[in-house]
C-alpha cells in the first residue's frame, strides 16, 4: 500500500515554515479533542468501519485521532484517506501483549488484573510500519503466528464444550474469520482473531439457531449456569469469555508472548515511542506494579519507559489526576484514549468514569502528549531525530525532560495546526 504518512503529511509545509510556526506558537491555544488510542475493525471494535468512526469523531470536534491496533496495519491506509478529508490529524500507533517471566513468577500484577506478569504495551507514533525492516517483520510473525494457534485452540476447545452440551455451533477458525470479513469488509489476509470475536460468533451462532423461548435453556446448558439476561448479545459474549475461556476454564488454552524487551524492539524497529498503558483504578484494587504512582514511576524507569498512557473511562478523576500528574512531573509524556474495544459505542473524546469530565489540567497535559507524538512521527517520516532514538534513547538536544517535552510539544502543535489548516 502507498505509506499513508506520505498522504498525512502531502499538505504540510517543509520543516523550516513549521519550525517558524512552532517558535511563536501557544500550545494550550491550539489544542482540540484528541483522542489517542482507538481499536478499528478488523479489531475487535466498537466501530463496524473506518468511516464509522471517522465521522464520529468529526461529529465530536476531534482534531487528532489515533489508532493502536494489534498485529495488523493495512486499515491505516483506508483511515488516513478518511481522515485527511475531514482535517483530523492521523496518529499511528500498536498494542502488543507480552510477559515479564520474573513478575508473572513472584505473583506481581501489572496491568492485567487476572494474570500476573501479563503486560500489554503501547507504540506510539509509528513510522515505519509499510516497509518495515526484516527483524520487524520477523517479530510480527512471531507474535501472529503464536497468536493464530491460540485462537485455533480456543475455537475447537469452545466448540467441543457446547457440543458436549448439546449445542452443535458447527463453527472453526474460518467460519470465525468469515464474520469478521462478512461484519467489516476486511480483507481476509488481514484478519487476527481476538477472544472477544470467539466469544461474539458464538454468541451469533446461538442466537442466530435457536428462538428467543429456547435460547435460556440452551445458554444455561452451554455456561453451565443461567445467564445474567438470555437476550442481551453482549452480557452473552462476556459470560462467555468469563465461564468458558479464561483461565481455569474448560476452552482456555495457553498463551504464548514475547517478552518485553522484544516488544520494545519491534516498536523502536517501526519507528515509534514505548508507552505504558496505565489501568491504576480500574481495576479494585489496584495492581502492584502501579500501587502508588511513585513504585510505577520506578518501575517505568526500570524498563525504560518514557511515556505512558491512560483510557480514563476506567478512572475517576482525583485518581486520574494523581497518577497524571506524577508521570509528567516525572519527566514521562502522556496521552490518553479510549480503546473503543468493546461494542459500546461510547463517545469519541475521553471522559472519566461513568462519562464525568477529565480535569482541565489533565486534558492539558494529555494535548501536550498527543502533540509531542505528532512531532515525533512527523521528524521520523522525514529522517530526522525524534523524541526517541531507534535504541530508545531520549533525544538529548535539550537539557531536561521538561526543556524536551516542551520543545517536542511545540513542534507538535506547529505539525497539527499546519495539517488541519493548510
Amino acid at each position: 500500500m502507498t505509506d499513508p504518512l506520505s498522504i498525512a503529511f502531502a499538505r504540510l509545509p517543509g520543516i523550516d515554515a513549521l519550525r517558524d510556526r512552532a517558535a511563536a506558537i501557544d500550545v494550550a491555544a491550539t489544542r482540540v479533542p484528541v483522542n489517542s488510542h482507538i481499536h478499528l475493525p478488523p479489531n475487535f471494535s466498537a466501530f463496524d468501519s473506518v468511516a464509522q468512526a471517522t465521522d464520529l469523531a468529526a461529529a465530536q470536534a476531534v482534531g487528532v485521532l489515533g489508532v493502536s491496533n494489534y498485529y495488523d496495519y493495512s486499515i491505516y491506509g483506508p483511515f488516513t484517506e478518511q481522515v485527511t478529508g475531514q482535517s483530523i490529524f492521523p496518529m499511528y500507533g500498536l498494542e502488543i501483549i507480552v510477559m515479564i517471566d520474573d513478575l508473572r513468577d513472584s505473583g506481581v500484577k501489572v496491568n492485567d488484573p487476572g494474570n500476573p506478569g501479563k503486560t500489554y504495551v503501547c507504540g506510539k507514533g509509528i513510522t515505519k510500519f509499510v516497509n518495515m525492516s526484516d527483524r520487524a517483520a520477523a517479530l510480527l510473525q512471531q507474535i501472529r503466528d503464536a497468536d493464530r494457534g491460540r485462537m485455533a485452540t480456543m475455537i475447537e476447545k469452545l466448540g467441543a464444550v457446547c457440543n458436549d452440551r448439546g449445542f452443535d455451533t458447527g463453527l472453526n477458525e474460518q467460519g470465525v474469520v468469515d464474520m469478521i470479513v462478512n461484519r467489516h469488509g476486511s480483507l481476509r489476509e488481514t484478519v487476527y482473531i481476538q477472544e472477544r470475536h470467539i466469544a461474539q460468533a458464538f454468541q451469533e451462532a446461538v442466537f442466530d439457531r435457536a428462538d428467543s423461548a429456547e435460547r435460556p435453556a440452551i445458554v444455561a446448558a452451554i455456561l453451565g449456569q443461567d445467564a445474567k439476561d438470555a437476550d442481551d448479545h453482549v452480557g452473552i459474549q462476556g459470560e462467555i469469555r468469563s465461564h468458558l475461556m479464561k483461565a481455569g476454564k474448560p476452552a482456555f488454552a495457553e498463551e504464548s508472548f514475547v517478552t518485553l524487551p522484544e516488544a520494545t524492539e519491534l516498536i523502536l524497529e517501526l519507528g515509534g515511542i514505548p508507552s505504558y498503558p496505565t489501568l491504576a483504578d480500574g481495576t479494585s484494587p489496584v495492581c502492584a506494579f502501579e500501587d502508588p504512582p511513585d513504585k510505577l514511576l520506578a518501575h517505568l524507569r526500570n524498563y525504560d519507559f518514557h511515556a505512558v498512557e491512560y483510557i480514563p473511562i476506567r478512572n475517576t478523576a482525583p485518581v486520574l489526576t494523581d497518577y497524571v500528574t506524577a508521570m509528567r512531573t516525572a519527566g514521562l509524556i502522556v496521552t490518553a484514549g479510549t480503546e473503543h474495544n468493546t461494542l459500546d459505542l461510547i463517545g469519541i473524546e475521553p471522559t472519566c468514569v461513568g462519562g464525568a469530565p477529565i480535569p482541565e489540567a489533565v486534558k492539558e497535559i494529555f494535548w501536550e502528549g498527543a502533540c509531542v507524538v505528532a512531532a515525533h512521527q512527523y521528524l521520523g517520516y522525514i529522517g530526522e531525530p525524534g523524541f526517541v532514538d531507534g535504541n530508545g534513547v531520549p533525544n538529548r538536544s535539550h537539557a531536561t525532560a521538561d526543556e524536551r517535552i516542551d520543545a517536542f510539544a511545540r513542534f507538535g502543535a506547529a505539525v497539527i495546526e499546519a495539517y488541519r489548516n493548510p
